[in-house]
């Protein structure tokens, strides 16, 4: 196994997180060998590299950012990736029910627990979570200027950017159908959530061979409030203003230069967006005995679950 740390990703600090992790995998039978990224694509070079070397799998420490770069470099092989989520967001691992804990989500990382998955590419670029343009495009860039990390930080972006952002129009291209939508945000999702439980496609899933599209339109501002009120309660798919299209492939005309987001990393986008989903190209540890998502009580249990964390790390320390 290659362990690959991301030492700037989160808000804690990854010193000794190497070794530590290295030490409790070897614990649990695997032969271990530890990575630090050095650079942005780092991830994906070391995980090309270990492909190369006959690594059987390599568990990516970090947020989303990692977690993108480590699979780019693993799809189309049988090397497993794990995730030991460490970011600020973390929706991957949310999504395949992997705790959002250092040392718990080591229990994951099982040879039963292997999961083949979809990913997505927009203009031959990789996601595995989501990529989206307007409103949730406008919160990652405000994010990535921050200068500090977390929950706290991450809700401040989002006050901000409601408060002097406008709807842009926008041309989706589905199953041939040429939609114009004035619209709050499109998001194109493969899992489940932004991260931070923010379930923006609340029954998306990872091995349907297909791309939940969402488009928020555009309205006032109680209906704006609402939509926000149903992606963090997964009532997203019984709102009116919001609409929904499963496919495997679509298209997004821009009106000029825009701002975009792959899996939370902020981009820039222009012109046409091509999106396609790949099906079962990653193998991934995730958690077998994910439930069923339910609005509203999938919401509360993982919200709960995460008070729980954080108490617990609260006393250790």
């Amino acid at each position: 196994m290659l362990l690959i740390v991301n030492p700037r990703s989160g808000v804690n600090s990854k010193d000794g997180m190497g070794a530590a992790l290295a030490s409790a995998l070897t614990s649990a039978g695997f032969r271990v060998d530890c990575a630090y990224t050095e650079h942005a694509g780092h991830a994906t070079e070391l995980a090309r590299r270990a492909v190369a070397e006959g690594y059987g799998s390599v568990v990516a420490c970090g947020g989303d950012g990692t977690v993108n770069e480590t699979a780019s470099g693993l799809v189309g092989t049988d090397v497993v990736m794990g995730i030991v989520p460490s970011g600020s967001g973390n929706g991957l691992a949310r999504h395949l029910d992997v705790p959002v804990d250092e040392t718990l989500s080591l229990g994951v990382i099982r040879p039963g627990n292997i999961t083949v998955c979809d990913y997505g590419t927009v203009n031959d670029r990789n996601f595995f979570c989501t990529c989206g343009v307007g409103f949730d495009a406008s919160v990652s860039h405000r994010f990535s200027h921050e200068n500090r990390r977390g929950r706290i930080t991450y809700i401040k972006s989002v006050f901000e950017a409601f408060a002097g952002y406008k709807p842009q129009t926008f041309i989706l291209d589905i199953e041939g159908k040429r939609l114009r939508r004035e619209a709050f945000l499109v998001a194109v999702c493969n899992a489940s959530q932004y991260g931070n439980n923010a379930f923006i496609a609340p029954m998306a899933s990872l091995t349907d061979g297909l791309l939940d599209i969402i488009v928020i339109k555009s309205g006032n501002a109680l209906k704006m409030m609402l939509a926000g009120f149903d992606v963090l309660t997964g009532m997203v798919p019984y709102n009116n203003n919001i609409e929904t299209f499963r496919v495997r492939r679509a298209s997004i005309d821009l009106p000029g230069p825009a701002l975009g987001h792959i899996d939370g990393e902020p981009v820039n986008f222009s012109g046409r967006l091509d999106f396609e989903c790949h099906p079962r190209s990653l193998k991934v540890y995730g958690n077998p005995g994910k439930r069923r998502f339910r609005p509203f009580l999938t919401p509360i249990d993982v919200t709960l679950r995460d008070w729980g964390i954080a108490i617990n790390r609260l006393f250790a320390h």
